[in-house]
């Protein structure tokens, strides 16, 4: 049975492709910066290559989970609710939050209201959990830094960008979490996260661990690419505690780290441009890989056992 709107913009139009999407939203996105894309439309594009596509395509990732995982989208879980719906009421855009009035969900009706929720694009959320990202939102208006650099009198949320890559042809994609309206000097982009710790300390692990140098170092060449801002634009990670006092930290990526992070995107948008040209998304290899013993653990047990 055809769908009777687009999941993607809502529109009556069809006809509709097989996944209840319009012919408009079945094309790519044209290329430069949308002000107004959903988030929808913007993750369904799988001619172009985003950060976190680019982080999945390298070790310890590979070609073969990016695919699967552009195919097979992630079920919720409570850690993506609650990043999504602080980013709904920190930066004022995004699905909508919706109490559901009981402490426990482990009724067939709560479990019904809950699936509704989700099937309408809404976050379900427990009375104690709304309260924890009102006081989050509270805490980040309360952060002088913080408030000035996400200040809606001088710029907006969820602004999408697609340009194409020079040395690759590829098309390439990026979302701000925000982007200032008035880019008069340097550009500054903040980007917000949310994390159990926000220190310096915990923060670099999180760098390390989830490539947050190449995140970006791709946005500043995505801002460059869109002409909105020159060589000096510069990444911010606005990073959040997720419990009481829900403490701010604005954090940077020293130069370095970010140079580390744009060779391993040149080494990404490489794979990608060679998988998208051969229909080939490899996995680990088809012959034994050696490991060695991690650098620390070598130095300590050759000391004590060569």
């Amino acid at each position: 049975m055809s769908p009777l709107a687009c999941r993607q913009c809502g529109s009556t139009d069809g006809p509709f492709t097989a996944d209840g999407i319009c012919e408009d939203c079945d094309q790519p996105p044209a290329l430069g910066l949308h002000t107004d894309l959903s988030n929808e439309a913007y993750h369904a594009d799988k001619t172009s290559l985003s950060s976190s596509g680019a982080r999945k395509l390298l070790p310890p990732s590979c070609p073969a989970k990016f695919r699967y995982e552009q195919d097979h989208p992630q079920p919720a879980t409570k850690t993506f609710d609650y990043g999504n719906a602080a980013h709904k009421l920190v930066l004022g855009n995004g699905p909508d939050l919706v109490l559901v009035d009981a402490d426990k969900w482990n009724t067939d009706a709560i479990r019904a209201e809950v699936a509704a929720i989700r099937a309408e694009g809404g976050i379900p959320l427990k009375q104690h959990e709304m309260d924890m990202i009102e006081a989050m939102a509270a805490a980040i208006r309360a952060n002088p830094l913080a408030a000035a650099l996400l200040d809606p009198a001088y710029g907006a949320p969820e602004q999408s960008g697609f340009w194409i890559d020079g040395p690759t042809g590829i098309r390439r994609r990026v979302r701000f979490d925000w982007l200032p309206s008035i880019q008069s000097g340097r550009l500054i982009v903040p980007d917000y996260k949310t994390a159990d710790d926000a220190s310096e300390d915990a923060f670099q692990k999180a760098v390390a661990k989830y490539g947050y140098n190449m995140q970006a170092a791709w946005y500043e060449e995505a801002a460059q690419a869109l002409d909105l801002g020159g060589e000096d634009t510069e990444l911010l990670f606005i990073v959040q505690e997720k419990k009481p006092p829900y403490l701010v930290n604005v954090v940077g990526i020293d130069y370095f780290a970010r140079e580390i992070g744009r060779a391993k995107n040149r080494a990404a948008i490489e794979k990608f441009a060679e998988c998208m040209a051969t229909g080939v998304w490899p996995g680990y290899g088809d012959e034994p890989n050696y490991v060695a013993l991690p650098g620390w653990i070598e130095n300590r047990d050759k000391e004590t056992y060569l």
